[in-house]
């Protein structure tokens, strides 16, 4: 169709008699040029120009069309002048389209390859626009839901979050776009059989080659079956905790009830001897330094005033006996302190006290530390520093030493994190978070 238009059009244009002969009549020939240039490209153009190149040569030849006053062809300079001018913007233009055509092919190969790779990838995939809208999830992400793509597309993909992840959800993916930068997110989702599905989902934002923001691009992974995991070993870990706790009761009330009181009993008796011998005298002392010791020891394993008289009591006491024991100064302050704070939190706190109190006093080189515990707002913080020599944290927990590993693992079991900043000659700081009911309080502990 093409090629008989132009050819129809290249004679009328070419053969009219000179008497009617117009220069608007060479304008009929730009929309099949153009035609073949944008849809045929090189071919197209070169064929095209091969029917009015002949064309005009024979109207010229004879005497016709607008180039009949060249006849006898003795000047043909505008003839050519013609074919060059109108040859080199439609083959420009040709070779543009051709250009632009195998762009958006390579483009629509890459796409498919994209989306062969992800519709076959064991993880779900997800695409989202400049304007925060979901613009493509992979077939494992409409096979875990059940729902069709149209569905999932827009903002259709947080319908099957659970109310209690969406808010949380949706205010860490609006920053990310503000912001960005990428993300990581733990949310549920609801799978095709209705159950919810705990998905650790990781965006990334995607940059054009000019360094423009294009969007983001994600995956998300099932780690219901982790979280599962997790719960057993943190409720076996609980379960062995208290158990060591009763032990640990059992043992200092054997130690205070029964030998503590016998020892007593023992250095009372020696005392009443009177001066018949001075190994007794020194006997009877050593018996009462050992009744001491075996008291000492019975708080340490179990406090009877952190459990009747609360945390503040019996962190101030536990403060005085070390000081005495170990012959250091340990200034203790306190200030605000709830009225009741949850038994499994208060033991918790006093371990790590005990823990990081004890490192400070023995590997410090330090005679001076300071214990303050204090109530806010937000919780409760409690702190032990020293200025001492400091250690190599990472080293430490990597040989799992100075007790860091037990802290920790106390302070997982509420839901507590802890992080330890120190370097040799600058003392050391631990500091751990742990949550209270609804309430995340901020306990900090340098030792």
């Amino acid at each position: 169709m093409l090629i008989a238009g132009l050819v129809v059009v290249s004679y009328i244009v070419f053969t009219v008699h000179e008497d009617s002969r117009s220069p608007a009549l060479f304008y009929t020939l730009v929309p099949f040029l153009l035609w073949s240039a944008l849809r045929f490209g090189w071919l197209g153009v070169s064929t095209s120009l091969i029917a009015v190149t002949s064309l005009s040569i024979w109207g010229a030849v004879h005497g016709r069309g607008p180039f009949s006053n060249l006849v006898p062809l003795t000047d043909p300079l505008p003839l050519q002048l013609f074919l060059i001018f109108a040859s080199i913007p439609f083959m420009v233009l040709a070779a543009l389209a051709e250009e632009q055509e195998q762009a958006a092919l390579v483009v629509r190969e890459s796409e498919e390859r994209f989306r062969l790779v992800a519709n076959t990838a064991p993880v779900m995939i997800w695409t989202a626009g400049t304007d925060r809208l979901c613009t493509y999830v992979n077939q494992p992400w409409l096979q875990f839901t059940g729902r069709p793509l149209e569905a999932e597309l827009g903002n259709g993909w947080a319908e099957g979050i659970h109310s209690e992840d969406l808010k949380r959800c949706l205010e860490t993916y609006s920053q990310a776009f503000d912001q960005r930068q990428s993300f990581a997110m733990e949310y549920r989702i609801r799978r095709n059989d209705g159950h919810y599905r705990w998905i650790h989902d990781i965006g990334v934002p995607r940059f054009n080659r000019d360094g423009n923001f294009a969007g983001y691009i994600g995956s998300c992974l099932d780690i219901t079956d982790r979280k599962l995991a997790e719960e057993t070993l943190a409720t076996v870990g609980r379960r062995l905790i208290e158990a060591h706790e009763e032990e640990r009761t059992w043992i200092a009330r054997e130690l205070h009830d029964d030998i503590g009181q016998r020892i007593a009993l023992l250095a009372i008796e020696l005392g009443s001897v009177g001066d018949v011998h001075q190994d007794l005298q020194h006997a009877r002392q050593r018996v009462s330094d050992l009744g001491k010791d075996i008291q000492a020891l019975s708080h340490r394993l179990h406090s009877s005033k952190l459990e009747y008289l609360g945390l503040v009591t019996a962190a101030k006491s536990f403060c005085h006996e070390l000081s005495e024991q170990r012959n250091v100064r340990i200034e203790f302050k306190h200030s605000d302190i709830p009225a009741t704070i949850p038994k499994e939190i208060s033991l918790c706190l006093f371990r790590v006290l005990q823990e990081a109190l004890q490192n400070a006093v023995n590997h410090s080189s330090e005679q001076n530390f300071a214990v303050e515990v204090q109530g806010t707002k937000e919780g409760i913080s409690l702190s032990v520093s020293d200025s001492g020599i400091g250690f190599n944290w990472q080293d430490a927990m990597n040989r799992r030493g100075l007790g860091l590993i037990s802290m920790r693992e106390r302070l997982g079991l509420v839901n507590g994190e802890l992080s330890i900043q120190s370097a040799p000659g600058h003392g050391t700081v631990v500091l751990a978070r742990i949550p209270l009911g609804d309430t995340e309080h901020f306990i900090e502990i340098a030792g």
